[in-house]
């Protein structure tokens, strides 16, 4: 594995970034989906599956509480 990160660090195509790390919405609602495409598809343990849950319990409530709802189209 080593290989692998030592690899991807000498990668032409990463570029270092200057400057505060930034996170967006976007990035979060993301990482959401990973999160439970990785549970539908059992990537994870039955021991590791609460600490996982809860995680993504907090996650989706936050990205529920900072993303405005989706406006409604008229009724006609």
């Amino acid at each position: 594995m080593e290989n692998q990160e030592t690899a991807q660090l000498a990668s032409p195509n990463i570029e270092p970034q200057v400057g505060q790390p930034e996170l967006t919405v976007t990035d979060l609602t993301n990482l959401r989906a990973i999160v439970d495409v990785a549970v539908r598809r059992g990537a994870f343990g039955a021991a590791e599956l609460s600490a996982v849950g809860s995680t993504f319990d907090k996650l989706n409530a936050f990205v529920n509480a900072v993303t405005p709802p989706a406006e409604q189209a008229p009724k006609e």
